[in-house]
């Protein structure tokens, strides 16, 4: 691969990390919201599992910034999205007491988030079917 390519796949990962290690962070610091979806999803220990989301999204996402592991990560990150892009945005949302219109648009935007998993997927499956590139801690390891 030429040394172009590797070059992108660096700002490749830059950019399908950012979201995650963000998001992670976010989570750990303050896991109420992502627990409350969990708990309106119908699933236990919502609090617990927010922890652990928030951990997974920061693990993976600096995985995928560094080039660690990078197929299976990016497999694993694919599916988390599918995942949470199916189970968690794929339905409407009725909060009692809100507005028609504010739920309205609430809906849209869960189901903008829901189209946005889907799509980061297929550049989760494209980074896993190609790899993090020469210029990665995984790059590193094949060249030794």
């Amino acid at each position: 691969m030429s040394a172009t390519n590797n070059g992108l796949l660096v700002l490749v990962r830059i950019l399908l990390s950012f979201m995650f290690i963000m998001s992670g962070f976010g989570k750990l610091a303050d896991p109420s919201g992502t627990a409350g979806m969990i708990s309106g999803a119908g699933f236990p220990a919502a609090d617990l599992l927010a922890y652990a989301a928030g951990l997974y999204e920061l693990v993976a996402g600096l995985f995928i910034l560094v080039g660690f592991q990078t197929k299976i990560t990016a497999w694993t990150v694919a599916l988390f999205c599918v995942f949470t892009g199916l189970v968690f945005h794929s339905g409407t949302v009725a909060i009692e007491g809100w507005p028609e219109g504010a739920l309205g648009w609430i809906n849209t935007l869960n189901q903008i988030m829901m189209m946005k998993n889907i799509t980061l997927a297929g550049g989760y499956i494209a980074l896993a079917i190609i790899g993090a590139g020469a210029y990665s801690l995984d790059g590193r390891r094949s060249a030794a």
